[in-house]
């Protein structure tokens, strides 16, 4: 399984990015996708995920309110919309794959892509 991020990029605090992960193989309704994210000198955080058969989303109090995770099962894509972009919101985002269930820590996930990195100036 691969997982293949994009859209990260510089935007003002305040603003919006929107982030995409395709897999490359079929997701499964019991499958969950997963958002984490890490900024320099820290650990690898949870920040968002999403059952893929029911669609049940789930975040981190950091970004409730502010980001929305999405799924697209067609196209075999997550995404997640990040608005009210803050400077603590700067970090590596990578996507994964849950094949075991709903999981907000790194070890639930099996799957990793290799990130995007967003970068939020004040």
């Amino acid at each position: 399984v691969q997982l293949q991020a994009s859209g990260g990029g510089l935007v003002q605090a305040g603003g919006s990015l929107r982030l995409s992960c395709v897999a490359s193989v079929r997701t499964f309704s019991s499958h969950v996708m997963g958002w984490f994210r890490q900024a320099p000198g820290k650990e690898r955080e949870f920040v968002a995920a999403i059952r893929w058969g029911v669609g049940n989303t789930y975040y981190a109090d950091s970004v409730k309110g502010r980001f929305t995770i999405s799924k697209d099962g067609a196209a075999n894509t997550v995404f997640l919309q990040m608005n009210n972009l803050k400077p603590e919101d700067t970090a590596v985002y990578y996507c994964a794959k849950a094949t075991r269930g709903l999981s907000t820590v790194e070890n639930g996930y099996s799957y990793w892509g290799q990130g995007t990195q967003v970068t939020v100036s004040s």
